[in-house]
């Protein structure tokens, strides 16, 4: 292994400055090109012909970078091969590699960029301005749209190919993709163990049980809270900092200190639990002359005892649902608490001229205006609490047995603990359209988006 030498980090701090130099001037000629394209229009046809030609050049240029970057992660390899067309997308990397072969970084970007900012300052001089109600809007989002191109839209794709590969860690170097290998791998979702023992229906009814369970503590807590928090009182402003902080202090960190919590020895909650105990048996010993008192508390210091957490599969996920309950109920305050104060109180003053109480002003008037609130929060909290990663992975590792595991749980196994890559990648598509039909449903059904768009 080298050293860690000036020279060593001077060149890596090249390479990165150097990528986001190439990733700000590209950035820049796009922006440049995009108000070109909607905002000027040539005077005269030779004009016309020239804006034309290298906005043309320009354009196809762009194409091939990325269809090549796709052939690279094997998205379009075989297509490519079917129609011959890999000389053709090699091209860039060729003109690239002859041009720094005699130009020194950093003129191998800068000459580049400044030879194309020459050509789009002509095409702007020989140009006239037009209007455009579209153009400003694409100019907005481009940065966004690239961004979400290289973050998620080009991982999903290459998640579709690979789930049909039979890459696992045997053929990790030389996969083979096809068909068929897509759809056994989905075949075996559904029918074998998704990590070691446990099956694809066995995790995903436990997954369902954990965010039902989940969500309902979630918003009935912050509900709850957020109607406290929004009357007047006194210190209102201490206790919503208080109340925020769960959900200010990292996940990590909050379930490793709940880890701990349910040690068996030395945990808070086996300590409380001890002490619970002695004293009913202290109180039944107390009380032997009073026969119904003493059966009552001998029977309670039977009934409190230490508990094993993480050793028993019911406790366990028991364990996992505090702690995440925990974590999700000031998230739910928050944007509650966010609706109520946007509700205007003259509903409330005209309900109570017409007699109603303070149910039916809750009934038809709070809940019907936390509706467009209520609705995208609560899908954003089952989504988050589905793939709370985790909160199970440091409270139990999904034990005792996999038997707290989840989807994502079993799936981080999958990949992590048996290189089942293909395999994942399958799994997690199932995972994404579970997510994406059930949020669908949820907004049909509860017109959650009406109060927003009508």
């Amino acid at each position: 292994m080298g050293a860690l030498t000036p020279e060593v980090m001077a060149r890596s701090l090249s390479q990165v400055l150097g990528f986001i130099l190439a990733i700000a001037l590209v950035l820049a000629l796009l922006e440049g090109y995009v108000y070109l394209l909607f905002f000027r229009r040539p005077r005269s046809l030779l004009g016309a012909i020239f804006t034309r030609t290298v906005q043309g050049a320009m354009a196809a240029f762009l194409l091939l970078l990325v269809l090549r970057f796709l052939d690279r992660m094997g998205l379009i390899a075989d297509l490519v091969a079917a129609l011959g067309l890999a000389p053709l997308l090699a091209f860039p990397e060729r003109a690239w590699a002859a041009w720094s072969a005699f130009s020194p970084m950093p003129w191998r970007l800068l000459l580049p960029f400044f030879l194309i900012l020459a050509l789009e300052l002509l095409i702007y001089l020989t140009g006239e301005p037009r209007p455009s109600r579209l153009g400003l809007a694409y100019v907005l989002i481009l940065p966004a749209l690239i961004g979400i191109s290289f973050l998620i839209v080009i991982p999903f794709l290459f998640e579709v190919r690979l789930a049909f590969s039979n890459m696992a860690m045997y053929t990790a170097q030389n996969p083979e993709f096809g068909l068929r290998y897509g759809v056994e791998n989905f075949i075996k979702v559904f029918t074998g163990p998704v990590a070691k023992d446990a099956t694809f229906f066995e995790v995903f009814g436990r997954t369902v049980l954990w965010t039902v369970i989940n969500v309902f503590f979630h918003v009935t807590g912050g509900l709850i809270l957020a109607l406290l928090l929004n009357r007047p009182m006194r210190l209102r402003g201490l206790y919503r900092t208080i109340l925020i902080l769960p959900w200010a202090v990292p996940s990590t960190i909050t379930a490793m200190a709940w880890r701990n919590e349910f040690d068996f020895r030395y945990g808070l909650f086996n300590i409380l639990l001890r002490n619970a105990q002695q004293f009913f048996t202290d109180l039944a010993a107390q009380t032997q002359s009073l026969p119904l008192v003493y059966d009552l508390f001998a029977w309670l210091s039977q009934a409190v005892h230490p508990v094993p957490w993480r050793q028993d599969p019911t406790w366990a996920f028991i364990s996992v649902v505090m702690t995440n309950v925990w974590l999700g109920i000031p998230f739910m305050m928050v944007v509650i608490l966010g609706g109520l104060q946007s509700i205007s109180q003259e509903y409330y003053e005209a309900a109570e001229i017409d007699g109603a109480s303070k149910w039916q002003q809750f009934r038809h008037i709070t809940l019907p205006l936390l509706r467009p609130v209520l609705v995208p929060a609560t899908i954003l909290g089952t989504v988050w609490t589905f793939n709370r990663f985790e909160v199970i992975y440091l409270v139990t590792q999904g034990g005792p047995q996999e038997k707290t595991d989840i989807l994502v749980s079993s799936l981080y196994k999958a990949i992590f603990q048996f290189y089942r890559y293909g395999f994942s990648a399958a799994f997690a598509l199932v995972i994404f359209f579970i997510l994406l039909l059930w949020s669908i449903f949820y907004l049909r059904i509860t017109k959650g988006l009406r109060g927003i768009y009508e």
